[in-house]
């Protein structure tokens, strides 16, 4: 594949364009959501009579901090004509701070690092699509609030007839880094080394609306990600991209609270059952077009059957 300092940039067809909800809020432009001056932390006020009680262990009083890796369209991202952060998780969060009668601060920050910046008190919690798994269950505490999966985005037609990560041996494939799915993509080059095939050779980028840049460039035979960002692309740009194979490795998104933080941990489980009880929950469901099966219920059920 040609280097990247070398390759003429093409642009995803649609990207630019204002999207009003799901399929009208604006994408930012691949490879250019974070140049140029960064956006100020997106703030949201709080709601004239907040009904859940704030923690006590804010950094900030009065303001509820929130880390975020703002590159996963459409769970979190820049929108451009407002230079402020938007999308599910982010309108999610927003939503449960004034529940809390919080101020809610977006900072921003690259996934491989949203942990230590955690620990660290940059921010008092995560919302960044962060799949849940045994590792970082033993490191952090969780509030579950979305069921995903992880997904192959592929060219329209799919040439190289990918179904599963089984395929991708001795293909180059675009993955962000810090995910589950390059963890994924790991385990699965030691399988394709046991059967005598070639590795996989992943192309690792801190944005994922980079590493889709890589796909719409042709420098990637392939990308590895959730799947709500594999079915954003897919339907804003049916014409280039199609989703290969199907959906695997469901497991549930976590807002990310501190290990011991027992008074956060408390007020984001009270605001997250508020903005379920009163409405504001399955709203966002339908304004961003996604499934029942993705809701937090779904995943009660899931670990019923388990």
């Amino acid at each position: 594949m040609p280097s990247p300092t070398r390759l003429q940039t093409k642009r995803l067809p649609l990207l630019g364009l204002l999207l009003a909800s799901f399929f009208s809020l604006l994408l930012a432009a691949c490879g250019n959501a974070d140049t140029g001056s960064a956006p100020a932390p997106t703030a949201s006020t709080p709601a004239a009579k907040p009904n859940v009680t704030a923690p006590t262990s804010l950094i900030k009083a009065g303001t509820l901090t929130v880390g975020s890796d703002t590159t996963y369209t459409p769970m979190e991202f820049l929108d451009t004509k407002t230079n402020k952060y938007t999308g599910f998780d982010v309108q999610l969060i927003q939503a449960m701070g004034q529940r809390m009668g919080l101020n809610v601060v977006i900072q921003k920050t690259s996934f491989d690092t949203i942990f230590d910046d955690l620990n660290n008190k940059r921010f008092d919690v995560v919302i960044s699509s962060v799949t849940i798994n045994d590792k970082r269950k033993a490191a952090f505490d969780f509030v579950p609030y979305f069921n995903a999966g992880e997904s192959l985005l592929v060219p329209k037609g799919n040439p190289k007839k990918l179904k599963s990560v089984t395929d991708l041996c001795g293909l180059n494939i675009g993955v962000q880094t810090g995910t589950v799915e390059k963890d994924d993509l790991d385990a699965a080059t030691k399988d394709c080394k046991k059967a005598g095939k070639p590795d996989i050779k992943q192309t690792v980028l801190q944005s994922q609306t980079d590493v889709v840049q890589l796909l719409a460039n042709g420098r990637v035979e392939a990308t590895y990600q959730d799947s709500p960002v594999t079915d954003y692309y897919n339907k804003i740009n049916p014409g280039q991209f199609e989703v290969g194979g199907s959906v695997v490795n469901a497991a549930p998104y976590g807002i990310t609270v501190r290990k011991g933080d027992t008074s956060m941990l408390t007020a984001v489980q009270k605001a997250f059952e508020a903005v379920k009880s009163d409405g504001t929950y399955n709203n966002l469901f339908k304004s961003w077009g996604f499934s029942d099966q993705q809701k937090a219920a779904y995943i009660k059920r899931q670990e019923s059957l388990a």
